[in-house]
């Protein structure tokens, strides 16, 4: 009985799927564009995904894989996979073909055999999601969480820290996770002088925040006595404190606090839940849209904005001031003025 050849794959060919996405991945994220090591292993991560799903579809071996295999039906296909198989939201979805959507735009930029078929995968839709309240804390929520560390311990101490800090500065987990004891410019004790730390956000984007000077004090006593190239927050271990750690520790209060105060059982907190409180409270506060933008990090007001939608109490505030009940009402200027009356009646 004579065996089927083997069939091989041609990976110098122009149409061959895999030295596009390592040009796009280790050339143009890296070299080109200068992205953040969080957006290359997110475009990485959606590729993976899109690869093995071709490759189990299709019935290739990965390697084997064209830029042609990657038809609009078959992203639409791998999309759907995204929401039913691996039950992401909208938004997640949207991001994965965003990542897509850059890898077409490469290629047809440097390969004019395939503009036709960048098109055809740039004319992909995003899909409209809806957009769902924002999460925050009360003031009183907020307190019973960073109420919650027992500072009786050295673990307790740091992870309130970590928690004062997130609510000072509305700092997303791993812009806290990264932060040095060299970004921070704490002003001694007992002086007038304001604290701030410099923090870098999305997009290498640097900002500085101010710190108040309990979360100062805290800080002080957590970095005393170490080196300026540490990390600020650190594990047991000695070891940065990851994202993810971030992220437990905050679930762990926020599970604590809930013992306390019942309507924690009915949010979601978590590290950007007290992002939200950061920016809703400054709102409350006074502070204009601008500065809490600035505060934040965000690149377009557009993205502040959504503060202002969300948050109920002022919604009241101004909803009073509209009472018609308490509205009082006068002649308007015009009717009082006779002389005014004669003339317009005399055209």
């Amino acid at each position: 009985m004579k065996s089927t050849p083997s069939r091989r794959c041609n990976v110098n060919d122009r149409n061959a799927l895999g030295p596009w996405l390592r040009r796009f991945l280790l050339e143009h994220l890296v070299s080109e564009r200068n992205l953040s090591l969080n957006t290359q292993h997110s475009y990485r991560d959606t590729l993976v995904l899109l690869v093995n799903f071709l490759a189990r579809k299709l019935r290739k071996a990965p390697e084997c894989l064209t830029v042609t295999d990657l038809t609009e039906d078959q992203i639409l296909s791998f999309l759907l996979d995204l929401e039913h198989s691996r039950h992401c939201e909208v938004r997640t979805r949207n991001q994965r073909l965003s990542g897509i959507h850059s890898l077409a735009r490469f290629i047809g930029m440097h390969s004019p055999e395939h503009i036709a078929w960048s098109g055809q995968v740039l004319a992909i839709p995003m899909k409209k999601a809806m957009r769902g309240l924002i999460p925050y804390l009360e003031k009183s929520e907020m307190d019973a969480l960073l109420d919650s560390p027992d500072c009786k311990t050295p673990q307790g101490r740091r992870d309130r820290a970590v928690l004062l800090f997130l609510y000072n500065s509305g700092t997303r987990a791993d812009e806290a996770a990264h932060l040095t004891i060299a970004d921070l410019n704490l002003a001694p004790a007992r002086s007038n002088g304001q604290s701030s730390v410099k923090v870098m956000g999305k997009g290498r984007k640097l900002r500085r925040c101010p710190l108040w000077p309990r979360t100062a004090a805290e800080l002080a006593l957590l970095v005393a006595g170490r080196p300026s190239t540490d990390h600020v927050f650190l594990n047991r271990r000695g070891q940065p404190l990851t994202r993810f750690g971030i992220h437990a520790l905050v679930k762990r209060y926020a599970r604590r606090a809930s013992s306390k105060l019942p309507s924690f059982a009915t949010k979601r907190v978590s590290p950007h839940t007290i992002r939200h409180t950061t920016a809703t409270h400054l709102l409350r506060a006074g502070v204009d849209i601008n500065t809490i933008r600035a505060w934040l990090g965000h690149v377009s007001i557009e993205t502040t904005n959504v503060y202002a939608e969300v948050d109920l109490e002022m919604k009241a505030k101004a909803l009073a001031l509209c009472d018609t009940r308490t509205a009082k009402t006068s002649a308007a200027p015009w009717v009082r003025n006779k002389t005014l009356l004669a003339f317009l009646r005399s055209l």
